[in-house]
This record gives structure tokens, C-alpha cells and sequence, in this order.
């Protein structure tokens, strides 16, 4: 049984021309324009791929810092031991430990956003990975959450980073903003995310790499954008 929609849904959805794709910034303006939270909405796009998720070189993923940010408050935790615990926690971080960190999680822990760890503290963290890996926040390396540069990561983070990666469809849908940016900054983050996702394409991939696009704000309904306007 498909969900009931609202009233102010219906009256958003009335404004959205579902036989076009808009171009970007027109895009970016409507969502902005339709949307009627009470909060200050998350902006979120899909990208939806020809990608074969079976195959090993087709599953995307990485991490890539925006150029305006999110405009959320990153709170930032570093398993990382002397030197590197010190330039973590000068570097902004929230939470920095080894072992003890890893019992907080453990017991039930997980008020954080970011998870990033020193390569020598994996063995301890990997445990948690019954934990961490279903909610996303597992470090990894092609996200640059495991790292050496423990300094430049948690300042990566807090200034706006954002990952990514396929679904088991091809599908990738990330987070670029607040609906209270200005349009031109969301539409700056937008083609930033863009030309990462057409340059990561897989060289295995044929015909058409990238199928649909669309935004749409936290509640509100979907804009499809025009490829050929990134």
C-alpha cells in the first residue's frame, strides 16, 4: 500500500513539473522553494548508476570536503595513541582514546557522526564492527578515516566532509547542505559532488554511466536535474 502523503506534501508536490528535468540551480531554487519543514532541512541528491554492484571495481566509495560544508556540527571521535592522540585532540576532535573508547562503544556509546583511527588502532576497532559497520561509521581508507594524517582528517570532518558510496542497486545518495543555504552555495556543493561521481566512474562500465539525478529536501518531494547541465 503506497504511504499517504499531506496536505502540504500534495501542495509542494503541485509545484514540481514530473515530465522535466530542471536545470541545476532552477533545481536547487524549487526544493528550496517547496519546502515546508518546521527545521531547517537536510538538502540530500541521488545519484542513480549503471553500475554492477557485484563487481568489485563498480562499488563506489570515498569522501570528498564541500565547499560551503553541511551546515551540521560534526562531533568527531579519533582512536589514536600518544603523538597522534595529542595532534587529534588539537585538531578539534571531540573524543580521542584506544581501548577505552572502544569499551564506551561497546557499552552503548555511538553519540558521534565521524570515526577515525590511527592504522595501529584497527585491530582494536575492528571488533566494533558488528557496531559501527551497520550505521556507516566504521574507518576506512578509502575515506580517509583511517589515516596517519589523524590532524587533517578530523579537520576534514569538521569542515564539512561528506562520504559516499553505492547501494546494493548503484544508487548513491548524499547529503550537500541545509535549505537555508544560499542557492548558489548548495549549487556549488551540488556540482562539486557531481564531477567526484563522473570522475570515479569505472572503466568497465558500459553505456550510460550516470541515469537520473535527483534533490529533494528532508520532507519534501524530488526535482530531477538535467544531466547536461552540470
Amino acid at each position: 500500500m503506497a504511504k499517504k502523503r499531506g496536505k502540504k506534501y500534495q501542495d509542494a508536490l503541485k509545484k514540481v513539473d514530473s515530465s522535466k528535468a530542471y536545470a541545476v540551480k532552477d533545481a536547487v531554487q524549487l526544493v528550496k522553494d517547496i519546502d515546508f519543514a518546521n527545521f531547517d532541512s537536510t538538502v540530500e541528491v541521488a545519484f542513480k548508476l549503471n553500475l554492477d554492484t557485484k563487481q568489485a571495481d563498480q562499488q563506489l566509495r570515498g569522501a570528498v570536503v564541500l565547499p560551503n560544508g553541511t551546515g551540521k556540527d560534526q562531533t568527531v571521535i579519533v582512536f589514536a595513541k600518544g603523538e597522534k592522540a595529542k595532534a587529534a585532540q588539537e585538531a578539534g576532535a571531540d573524543f580521542v582514546g584506544d581501548a577505552d573508547l572502544a569499551e564506551k562503544i561497546q557499552d552503548g556509546w555511538l553519540d558521534f557522526d565521524v570515526a577515525i583511527a590511527t592504522p595501529d588502532m584497527m585491530p582494536t576497532v575492528g571488533r566494533l564492527g558488528r557496531i559501527l559497520g551497520p550505521k556507516g561509521l566504521m574507518p576506512n581508507p578509502k575515506t580517509g578515516t583511517v589515516t596517519m594524517d589523524v590532524a587533517q582528517a578530523v579537520s576534514d570532518a569538521k569542515a564539512g566532509q561528506v562520504t559516499y558510496r553505492t547501494d546494493r542497486d548503484g544508487n548513491v545518495a548524499v547529503p550537500f547542505g541545509k535549505a537555508s543555504f544560499d542557492t548558489d552555495k548548495l549549487v556549488e556543493n551540488l556540482k562539486t559532488l557531481a564531477d567526484i561521481v563522473i570522475k570515479a566512474r569505472p572503466a568497465s562500465v558500459k553505456g550510460t554511466y550516470i541515469q537520473h539525478v535527483s534533490i529533494a529536501s528532508t520532507f519534501g518531494p524530488s526535482v530531477e536535474i538535467d544531466l547536461d547541465t552540470f
